[in-house]
């Protein structure tokens, strides 16, 4: 087999979602599986935590029709809202939940089952907290299921506080029209701030898989994947270069390994020697086998960037193996 392969611990996925679910007390737990869930497979993820979940929480409609054909049939919840009316034809078809986030939004979802998304200091999404009355009206009352919001800097306690000074008078509002509609502000970094910023729901993604948000601590969550590579072939060193870099050392034997940055790498962070080829490395020893991930987090400090980033990217041309 060519393609890198992925390890995903299905347990501790589960561990990992009992534990968001304890800490989430009575609120609903919302499993946040978009991108492939972060790279984990949405689809097994779903499956196997599906009744440990209260639904699921998906970035376009596409994503949330893959759960439905591979039979989850929780709530799923598309947080993108829709673009045209395509995107909500299948959406109905599929029995998915639409994020509305203006009057013309309302329009186009025509009555479909709905969650009002209310910008609260984010400033990505939402509609603003004075055009909600107009927002409300122009949906049937029995449409609306839910509001919510996000924390852009859940780490900062005077930020969240505003924010969820405004998302209240969101949710004041919108329960006025429908008593049983679910608020929900709160992400994993929320959850992990707890009391009052669980609402009546929280969405987690990234502590499902393992990790914090910035800020925040992952203690007792176990990471679920990891990434290996396969040897090609071991080269006896005849002077020149190490793949595109000339030596500037003496080796032995060198090993060559199908991985690159064409799946999901970062070509200037050596995984052995100089830089990655787009898809093979080479590095001065090992096994049939090397670990190339196992600690997201470690390998964004490296790359400059965020575990997010890295595990929706490594597993792009992986094998997936999933351990129950």
């Amino acid at each position: 087999m060519q393609r890198t392969l992925s390890i995903v611990n299905l347990r501790a996925v589960r561990g990992n979602a009992l534990k968001i679910k304890k800490l989430a007390g009575g609120a609903n737990f919302y499993a946040v599986v978009k991108a492939d869930a972060y790279g984990h497979g949405a689809e097994e993820v779903s499956r196997y935590i599906e009744d440990v979940a209260d639904g699921f929480c998906v970035a376009i409609t596409e994503e949330g029709i893959a759960l439905r054909v591979a039979g989850v049939s929780k709530p799923v919840l598309v947080l993108t809202p829709p673009l045209d009316g395509y995107d909500v034809s299948r959406a109905r078809a599929y029995n998915l939940t639409l994020t509305v986030n203006s009057v013309n939004t309302a329009a186009l979802v025509g009555g479909a089952p709905c969650h009002i998304k209310v910008n609260t200091g984010m400033n990505r999404l939402g509609c603003d907290i004075h055009t909600l009355p107009d927002v409300l009206k122009a949906l049937p009352r029995e449409s609306v299921l839910g509001v919510y919001s996000h924390l852009y800097a859940p780490d900062n306690v005077a930020a969240s506080a505003s924010q969820l000074e405004i998302f209240r008078h969101a949710e004041r509002m919108v329960k006025a029209v429908n008593p049983q509609a679910v608020a929900h502000i709160s992400a994993s970094g929320g959850l992990l701030r707890g009391g009052k910023y669980l609402a009546d729901g929280v969405r987690c993604g990234i502590l499902l898989y393992g990790y914090a948000p910035s800020g925040f601590k992952a203690d007792g969550f176990e990471r679920a994947l990891r990434v290996y590579a396969r040897r090609t072939q071991t080269t006896r060193f005849i002077g020149g270069g190490v793949g595109y870099n000339r030596a500037d050392r003496g080796y032995g034997d060198l090993c060559a390994y199908r991985c690159g940055y064409a799946d999901g790498f970062f070509r200037t962070v050596p995984l052995g020697e100089k830089t990655l080829c787009m898809d093979s490395f080479v590095s001065d020893g090992g096994g049939e086998l090397v670990c190339v991930m196992d600690d997201a987090d470690a390998y964004a400090l490296r790359c400059g960037t965020i575990s997010y980033e890295v595990l929706t990217g490594v597993t792009r041309r992986s094998e997936r193996v999933y351990v129950r």
